[in-house]
């Protein structure tokens, strides 16, 4: 009796852990730090200034909300992850873009 109980429970556990797996996609996890984490190096060395990157981290935080609202059923399905990855292509541009203008932050901002 007490191994059959082990056993629903592992197996409860198993089920519930491949649900979480399969909401999830490290592929744009990863992407979202790695470009949040541009941001703050473009801040920190002058790059960016304190508007640009206040306007980038509105389209990263827009994004989020998106892959939020693509996860509510449960799962991402290839083409809302497919959509996912082209917004953060825009997103990488325009970080790019922006760190590579002319306006620089001032010692004062």
């Amino acid at each position: 009796m007490r191994e059959v109980v082990v056993l629903l429970a592992a197996l409860m556990a198993g089920v519930c852990l491949s649900a979480v797996a399969a909401e999830r996609d490290p592929g744009v996890n990863h992407r979202q730090h790695r470009q949040e984490h541009r941001v703050q190096q473009g801040v920190r060395s002058g790059e960016l200034t304190r508007q640009e990157a206040k306007g980038l981290r509105q389209e990263e935080r827009g994004i989020r909300q998106e892959e939020r609202a693509y996860k509510s059923d449960g799962k991402l399905t290839r083409a809302e992850r497919k959509d996912l990855h082209r917004d953060l292509n825009q997103a990488s541009k325009d970080i790019y873009r922006e760190k590579h203008d002319d306006d620089k932050r001032s010692r004062a901002q």
